[in-house]
């Protein structure tokens, strides 16, 4: 009962985020504009992400409970070409990208520095739902905001939660998955009021 418990949660966790991203960017391309999105906030998910799938690897945990990390980073990388493309300069991303790329690296290079990053990762993690929050309530309009995916992460982080209690017992992953939980629902909450918000105004 356990071992289907965990692959259920292991198995459907890796087939939501195969496909997590794409309505976001559906809704971006539909739009041809990435009003509501934050660029900040997507850079800081895509720093968070990469902490988190380097930590893992690092300390060789089971492959099943971090596989959605790199499909979850290579959508967000396509995302954050969809940004630079709708503003004009897709070549502007290119830093960002070799940025990200470099840290692989260097974030491997002594245990104490993949341990510090990793207890910041949930503060970036976090700051990049705030972020986007932030961004929604200054426009207040949800635009290109998918509603769908950011339903699906909270989906992801619950199932995390139950794959992390059966496997590694890992606090400080446990934690940042919690956090995220709280923190993806809020978002979603947030697009669909101001969405209602913009339908009513129509």
């Amino acid at each position: 009962m356990e071992a289907a418990l965990l692959g259920l949660c292991n198995w459907s966790t890796l087939g939501v985020c195969a496909a997590l991203k794409l309505p976001q960017i559906s809704a971006v391309l539909a739009a041809r504009n990435a009003r509501g999105l934050s660029l900040p906030s997507l850079l800081l998910e895509l720093a968070g992400f990469l902490v988190f799938l380097r930590y893992q690897c690092y300390y060789g945990y089971p492959p099943l409970t971090y596989l959605e990390y790199p499909i979850l980073i290579a959508q967000d990388v396509i995302l954050l070409f969809c940004i630079f493309h709708f503003n004009g300069n897709v070549k502007q991303a290119m830093p960002y990208v070799a940025a990200l790329a470099s840290s692989w690296f260097v974030l491997a290079l002594q245990k104490w520095i993949i341990d510090l990053a990793m207890n910041f990762c949930t503060f970036i993690s976090a700051a990049s739902k705030f972020t986007q929050l932030q961004c929604l309530w200054k426009t207040r309009d949800s635009g290109a905001v998918s509603a769908l995916t950011w339903s699906l992460s909270a989906y992801t982080c619950a199932t995390r939660i139950i794959t992390t209690f059966m496997t590694t017992n890992d606090f400080t992953i446990l934690t940042r998955f919690v956090i995220m939980l709280a923190l993806n629902i809020w978002v979603t909450v947030t697009v669909l009021r101001y969405r209602k918000t913009a339908m009513k105004a129509e």
